[in-house]
């Protein structure tokens, strides 16, 4: 028994401390969740103007790669000038005009490191991260005794949180 309560009093020590550790990028992790998801409309968006020097005569498949445009669709060509959305391409200079919808640069900052790949330098704190917010979830069912009133609501909770993640998913 005493060693039960050995174990449950170090994970709520860890707990504790991993947690004011970790309190700043939290922060930063809920802003930007929250930020990402309205990543399909303009809010906190500014415009911003982009000249390119591109190859000249390219395809219009091959200009949305060059212009890192996602799906770029011509809309009408007059002479040397192909239009689309938001731009034109001149197909003779092979200089394309644009204009961009960019975040501010703290929050472009916060989403880029909530949406980091394993190709980026840091992609090992975001591992560590993850596994931290893993050990949260596990750790806090050692932060009451069983026995005790506060723990069995919590259960409730628990159980509550479990079947709402389970709608998000499925739903």
């Amino acid at each position: 028994m005493a060693n039960n309560q050995a174990f449950a009093f170090k994970m709520r020590v860890i707990h504790r401390y991993l947690g004011f550790f970790l309190a700043g990028i939290m922060a930063v992790y809920s802003i930007s969740g929250i930020i990402l998801v309205f990543r399909d409309t303009d809010f906190l968006k500014h415009e911003k103007q982009v000249t390119k020097q591109v190859k000249p005569n390219a395809q219009p498949d091959e200009l949305g790669k060059m212009l890192q445009i996602r799906d770029l669709k011509i809309d009408k060509e007059e002479g040397n000038t192909l239009f689309f959305k938001n731009g034109t391409y001149d197909k003779v200079t092979g200089t394309a005009n644009y204009t961009v919808k960019e975040l501010a640069f703290v929050a472009e900052k916060m989403t880029h490191l909530h949406k980091a790949k394993s190709g980026d330098k840091l992609f090992f704190l975001n591992i560590f991260f993850g596994v931290s917010l893993f050990f949260f979830v596990i750790s806090s069912f050692w932060m009451f005794m069983p026995s005790t009133d506060i723990f069995k609501k919590g259960m409730y909770f628990a159980i509550g949180g479990i079947i709402l993640t389970l709608i998000l998913l499925f739903v």
